[in-house]
């Protein structure tokens, strides 16, 4: 194991809606499912099983202090020296972690997206590429407006207060800040071929390092 190169890290930032998924799914579909382990900072979101339901609504989940960053930081760190991981899984509707955990094993690419992975100095220095995923407000907004109501059971009204009230706060405090931080910036998110083409051919370079590269692009 520890003769092995070391996985090549990357980190996909930016705002809520802003295409960052998108943008991580057309990667591990490109660069092969058996090259990369793709991870979530959303699945880290603290536990709040011990507050009542109306209290967990009143948490500010677009803060940093709402997710459990040192637990992903170990997480990637055992990535990284070809350990497997027990990812938590989180329940969006009633804000709580479930008691079963997704099994991640160690492959040649780490990837892990989210909006706050570059706030953090010590989060950050683990990416070897660190991209930023770059979209208008408005855009931003509609798609954080069809997630929430369609995947999250959430209302209209709710989701508008919460982006006024968090959200948009947040994102001006912690993540447009991080934006300087990003090795690419991709605009106007979801797929851009040519930011796409960069990051694959970094990848097909690290996998060259091994007997057997995995990879189509």
């Amino acid at each position: 194991m520890s003769s092995r190169p070391t996985p090549l890290a990357i980190g996909i930032a930016g705002g809520t809606g802003s295409g960052k998924t998108t943008v991580a799914l057309a990667i591990l579909e490109r660069a092969g499912h058996a090259n990369v382990s793709f991870i979530q900072h959303d699945s880290y979101y603290k536990d709040l099983s011990k507050l009542e339901p109306a209290q967990r609504r009143l948490t500010n989940f677009d803060h940093p202090n709402s997710l459990e960053s040192e637990l992903m930081i170990e997480h990637i760190k055992k990535l990284k020296a070809w350990k497997s991981i027990d990812v938590p899984l989180y329940d969006f509707t009633r804000h709580l972690r479930l008691e079963d955990y997704q099994k991640i094993k160690a492959k040649p690419v780490i990837l892990v997206e989210g909006i706050l992975l570059f706030n953090e100095a010590e989060m950050r220095d683990l990416f070897d590429v660190k991209l930023f995923v770059d979209t208008d407000p408005d855009v931003r907004l509609i798609r954080r407006l069809q997630r929430d109501i369609s995947e999250r059971g959430r209302t209209t009204e709710s989701v508008l207060k919460q982006y006024q009230t968090t959200v948009r706060p947040m994102h001006l405090e912690f993540v447009e800040p991080s934006k300087r931080y990003a090795d690419l910036i991709i605009p106007e998110g979801g797929y851009n071929e040519v930011a796409l083409e960069i990051v694959l051919a970094r990848i097909e370079s690290k996998l060259r390092e091994y007997d057997k590269p995995n990879i189509s692009v």
